[in-house]
């Protein structure tokens, strides 16, 4: 069963990007399921730390983009919003080049909060950080506008 509140076409949030560190470090969202959400990093210069590996933080950014997106789609944007409340990350793998693919699956959608699981793996599917984010859910009126 769909948990999507929102029209999920990639256009659409792909455009939630524009003028943002997603669009610096090129994240792009690149599935949507009925339950979960996919999307891809390059792994260059824009995501390498000093030592040529995929930076611990970008892999960060990653995980919580694709968490928040997809919190944002459960909720009625007119009436409430999600925010980070806290996120932690495993990182398993080292990546030098390429691209890597997050999925956020729900773990627990509440009236106030939520938390959403995400792996991230490399193009040969191994596991490269496993996060968990906690998004808090708060009143539509929080939003700049």
């Amino acid at each position: 069963m769909a948990i999507w509140k929102q029209d999920t076409s990639l256009e659409r949030l792909n455009g939630w990007s524009r003028d943002t560190l997603m669009e610096t470090l090129d994240i792009r969202i690149t599935a949507v399921g009925e339950d979960w959400l996919a999307g891809t990093m390059p792994v260059d210069r824009r995501t390498h730390q000093p030592y040529g590996l995929l930076h611990g933080g970008a892999s960060v950014a990653l995980a919580e983009t694709l968490g928040s997106f997809a919190a944002l789609l459960t909720l009625d944007p007119e009436e409430e919003m999600a925010v980070g409340l806290e996120i932690n990350a495993n990182h398993v793998r080292g990546v030098r080049a390429g691209t890597v693919t997050g999925t956020a699956r729900v773990l627990h959608l509440g009236r106030r909060t939520q938390v959403w699981d995400i792996r991230i793996e490399n193009e040969q599917g191994a596991l490269v950080c496993a996060s968990r984010l906690t998004m808090a859910v708060v009143p539509a009126t929080h939003a700049r506008r």
